[in-house]
C-alpha cells in the first residue's frame, strides 16, 4: 500500500481545516478520476494559538511537561511570529499529520514513519541531494520504508523551497507528429514545461522516461535536476498465468513519494517536505495503468484475453483483476514492498479503532478511502462512519505546485522575490 496513497495529493475542495461537516458516511460518492480544485488553505493561522494547541497535543501524548516550553515558544513567536521546533516536536507533529491525512488508507503505521530533519537546506543544489538521499533511504533495497524529508520551513514572506512534482518519481509525456502521447498523458504539461526550461528528453523517448524534479528557492529561480537514475528502482510487470502480458512491457516504480504538498506543525508551515509510504496494487493498476487518461491498458488486456467489449458488460473487470494480479505478483517476485486494498480497508477499520480506543476522532474522507478499489462493500473500511474535519497537524496540496505540475509556469509567492525566468538543467 502507499501509505500516501497517490488520492491523498488530490485535495477535495470542499475541505477546510477544522470546517465542521457531517460525519462522513458509508456512501459511495465517487472519488474524482482528476485532480480536483485545489484545497483552500487554512485561513492564516494564529501562530500562538495553534502553537499551543500542538504543545498540548504533544505534552498529553508523549507525557512531557510543556510549561516551560510554552513560556520559551510563547517568547519566540511574539518576537518572530514563528517559532523552531525541536527535533522530537518535529517528528511526533509529522507523524500526526499522516494520522489526520483523511484521505489516505494506510494509517495504521502512523507511529513508523521516518523523520529526516533537513530544515538547515536552503539552496536548490543541497535540496537535490536530500531528494536523492531521500529515494535511497526510502527504497531500502526493496522493503519499502515509510519516510519524510523536511527542508527549510517558510518564513513570514511564504515558502523558502518548493518542489513543483506532485511526486518524486513520475513518467513523461511526449507528444507525437500524429497528436499521440507516447508516456503518461497526465503529465503532457509538465512534460513541456520542463522541456521548455531546458530538460532534454532521452532520445528516442519511451513510455517511461522520469521527469526531472524542478526545484525553486527563495533567492533562485526554478531549477532543473535531473533524477539519479540508480536511485529509481522500477519494476518490470509480468502475470503469473498470461505470458503474453510481459510483452506489453510494462512497469512502475516502487515509491510513491509526494512532493507538493504543505506540512503544517503548530501554525508553522513547511513547503518541501516530501514524504512516501509503499504501494497499494490497486493505485498502480486501478489508476495509473488503467485509468483512460493515464495509461489507458484495460482494453489493451481485455483483447489479449479474448473479451468480448460489446457485449461482455464486465470485461472491465475481469481486465482490471488481470492487471491488479500481475502488479502484486511482479512487486512479490522483485521482493518489493507491496499491499492489496482489502488487506489495508481491514488495517484502516483497525486503525479507526484504535483511535477511538485512545479518545481521538478517527477522521476519513469515506469517498477517497474506499474509491481506489476494486473496494467491495465486503471490505471493512466500507460500512463504518469515519469523523469529520480535517485537523492539524496536516499535509495540504500547495496551489502554486499543483498549477506547477499541470504544466503552468511556477508564478507565485518565490518568484516574487527574485527575477529571471529561465530554468537550468543541473
Amino acid at each position: 500500500m502507499m501509505t500516501f496513497h497517490s488520492a491523498a495529493a488530490l485535495a477535495d475542495p470542499d475541505q477546510q481545516s477544522g470546517a465542521a461537516r457531517p460525519a462522513t458516511c458509508p456512501v459511495r460518492h465517487g472519488a474524482p478520476t482528476t485532480p480536483a480544485a485545489v484545497t483552500p488553505p487554512p485561513a492564516p493561522p494564529d501562530v500562538l494559538t495553534e502553537a499551543r494547541q500542538f504543545l498540548e497535543m504533544f505534552g498529553a501524548e508523549t507525557s512531557t511537561p510543556v510549561g516551560d516550553r510554552w513560556r520559551q515558544v510563547r517568547a519566540e513567536i511574539e518576537e518572530k511570529n514563528t517559532w523552531w521546533q525541536t527535533n522530537e516536536e518535529l517528528t511526533f507533529g509529522a507523524r500526526v499529520a499522516w494520522r489526520q491525512s483523511i484521505r489516505c488508507i494506510g494509517r495504521l503505521r502512523w507511529r513508523s514513519m521516518v523523520v529526516r530533519d533537513r530544515r538547515h537546506v536552503r539552496r536548490s543544489a543541497d535540496v537535490c541531494q536530500e531528494l536523492t538521499a531521500h529515494l535511497r533511504a526510502a527504497t531500502n533495497s526493496g522493503r519499502i520504508r515509510s519516510t519524510i524529508t523536511i527542508l527549510a520551513p517558510d518564513t513570514s514572506e511564504g515558502p523558502t523551497v518548493k518542489i513543483h512534482n506532485d511526486q518524486l518519481v513520475r513518467y513523461a509525456a511526449h507528444r507525437q507528429p500524429d497528436g499521440q502521447v507516447l508516456g503518461d498523458p497526465r503529465y503532457v504539461g509538465f512534460t513541456e514545461l520542463v522541456t521548455a526550461l531546458g530538460w532534454k528528453p532521452p532520445s528516442p523517448p519511451s513510455r517511461f522516461d522520469v521527469l526531472p524534479w524542478l526545484v525553486e528557492t527563495a533567492t533562485e529561480s526554478p531549477t532543473l535536476y535531473d533524477v539519479p537514475a540508480a536511485e529509481v528502482l522500477e519494476v518490470p510487470l509480468h502475470h503469473p498465468d498470461h505470458l503474453w502480458f510481459t510483452d506489453l512491457a510494462l512497469r512502475w516504480h516502487a515509491v510513491p513519494a509526494i512532493s507538493n504538498m504543505r506540512l503544517r506543525i503548530g501554525g508553522v508551515d513547511y513547503s518541501a517536505a516530501p514524504f512516501n509510504g509503499f504501494y497499494m496494487a490497486a493505485e498502480i493498476s486501478t489508476r495509473n495503468l488503467a485509468d483512460p487518461d493515464r495509461y489507458d491498458q484495460l482494453p489493451v488486456i481485455a483483447h489479449l484475453l479474448g473479451l468480448n467489449t460489446d457485449r461482455d458488460p464486465y470485461w472491465r473487470d475481469k481486465a482490471l483483476l488481470v492487471l491488479n494480479e500481475a502488479v502484486s505478483a511482479s512487486f512479490a517476485a522483485s521482493k518489493i514492498t507491496i499491499s492489496d486494498h482489502h488487506a489495508e480497508s481491514r488495517n484502516l477499520t483497525l486503525f479507526a479503532e484504535r483511535e477511538e480506543a485512545a479518545g481521538r476522532p478517527a477522521y476519513g474522507d469515506w469517498s477517497w478511502i474506499n474509491g481506489l478499489g476494486p473496494m467491495t462493500p465486503q471490505d471493512p473500511s466500507w460500512g463504518r462512519y469515519y469523523a469529520s474535519g480535517e485537523p492539524n497537524p496536516n499535509f495540504w496540496l500547495d496551489p502554486e505546485s499543483a498549477a506547477a505540475s499541470r504544466g503552468e509556469a511556477p508564478a507565485g509567492t518565490l518568484r516574487q522575490r527574485h527575477r529571471g525566468v529561465a530554468g537550468k538543467t543541473r
